[in-house]
C-alpha cells in the first residue's frame, strides 16, 4: 500500500497448482495512464480474445491482450467510474455482468466495503444498473454489504464461480464485527462464500449481506 506507481505483472504455469514462472511486468500506472493500476481480472471471450480489466478508485479500465496473454494490444477503454475497484465480469445468457467493490475495505468494524453489479449487452459496455444508471457515472445495484444488524461488515473484492450443478457462487472477504483486527492492527478479512440468487436477470445474495450460519456447499464432481 502507498506505492506511487503500482503495476500489474504475469506468471504462467502448465496447471493451476504451479509451479509458476515469472514473465515480468505488463504495465505500471504511469505507462498505462491510470493511477493505482491494481486488481487485475483476466477474461477470455467466446472468440478466444483475451482482455485484462483492472483499476482501483481511479476508473475501471480494460484492454485487449495478445494471444499468449503477456502483452497489451490496442487502446485501453473505460467501463466504470472512480467509485470502484476489483472488477470481475461474467457472461450469462447473452449478457455481461460487472461485479465491483466500493467503499473502504480495511477499517476494521468501520469498513464500508460493498459489492455492486451492472449489466451490458457487450463486454466493453456500456454497463447500467437495475435503474438504468450508467456505471461510468458510478451507477451500480448493491447486492452485498454490511448493515447495522449484520455480524459481518465490509464484504467485497469478489470472484464468481460456477459449480458442477450450474449454480453460481460469490467468493469475497469480509470482517467479523466481534473480531475485526489482526495482532498487527490490520483488518482481519476471512474468505467467505454465498450462493448467488438470480431474479429477473439480475444477481443478488440472500438478505444482501454475508451469511452468518453454515450453508450448503458448491457441488464439484
Amino acid at each position: 500500500m502507498g506505492d506511487p506507481n503500482p503495476g500489474i505483472g504475469v506468471a504462467t504455469a502448465e496447471s493451476p497448482q504451479g509451479p509458476f514462472k515469472d514473465k515480468g511486468k505488463i504495465f505500471d500506472s504511469k505507462e498505462i495512464g491510470v493511477n493505482n493500476s491494481i486488481d487485475p481480472f483476466f477474461y477470455k471471450d467466446d472468440e478466444g480474445r483475451n482482455y485484462l480489466f483492472w483499476g482501483s478508485f481511479h476508473g475501471i479500465y480494460g484492454i485487449e491482450m495478445s494471444q499468449d496473454g503477456l502483452q497489451t494490444q490496442g487502446e485501453k477503454f473505460q467501463i466504470a467510474g472512480d467509485a470502484y475497484e476489483a472488477p470481475y465480469i461474467i457472461e450469462k445468457e447473452g449478457a455481461f455482468y460487472f461485479f465491483g467493490s466500493r467503499g473502504s475495505c480495511c477499517e476494521g468494524e468501520n469498513s464500508t466495503y460493498n459489492v455492486a453489479v451492472a449489466r451490458s449487452d457487450e463486454l466493453k459496455g456500456h454497463y447500467v444498473d437495475k435503474d438504468g444508471k450508467d456505471l461510468l457515472n458510478n451507477g451500480g445495484t448493491e447486492i452485498l454489504a454490511g448493515y447495522e444488524d449484520s455480524k459481518f461488515v465490509g464484504p467485497g473484492h469478489n470472484a464468481i464461480i460456477q459449480d458442477d450443478e450450474g449454480r453460481d457462487w460469490i467468493l469475497y472477504h469480509a470482517i467479523d464485527r466481534t473480531d475485526p483486527l489482526l495482532w498487527t492492527g490490520a483488518s482481519r478479512r476471512p474468505l467467505m462464500l454465498d450462493p448467488i440468487i438470480w431474479e429477473e436477470g439480475w444477481p443478488t445474495v440472500q438478505r444482501k449481506t454475508p451469511s452468518e450460519n453454515d450453508i450448503e456447499s458448491p457441488q464439484f464432481n
